[in-house]
């Protein structure tokens, strides 16, 4: 699996995640291997492991990007549009793996797939402030 198929099934799971119970994570992320028919858990486990960690730090995250997003509540913002910017805040300030310009173009490209014409000139903008401050 590469990296970007890594980054797009985190996104997903992430996405889903804000529909259900935070209880019901391990059992979601079940539903969507079987879905996907996803049954290498090597493969596999380099997204639970970054779906764990970026919902361990979702709250600095969530603070990190309401600074950024002057004018713009975390409420207020797509899902989508949302749910990307929390992967890559993640990978910007907590992940020493992936450098800012792997995380801002990755960002991006989700953005748009999943968002609207303006998702990624948001997306793009808001990440360079994550990085500024």
């Amino acid at each position: 699996m590469t990296k970007r198929e890594e980054r797009e099934h985190l996104f997903k799971l992430l996405f889903c995640k804000d529909f259900h119970d935070v209880e019901e994570l391990k059992e979601q992320v079940e539903l969507y291997q079987s879905q996907q028919e996803i049954s290498d858990e090597e493969a596999f486990a380099p997204v639970k492991s970054k779906l764990e960690a970026v919902v361990a730090k979702e709250g600095e995250i969530d603070m990190i990007l309401s600074n950024a997003a002057e004018g713009w509540k975390l409420n207020r913002m797509g899902k989508a549009e949302l749910t990307i910017l929390r992967i890559a805040t993640y990978e910007i300030r907590f992940d020493e793996e992936v450098p800012d310009k792997v995380a801002i173009n990755e960002a991006v490209e989700l953005a748009k797939k999943y968002g609207n014409d303006a998702s990624s000139g948001f997306v793009n903008g808001v990440l360079a402030k994550v990085i500024a401050k």
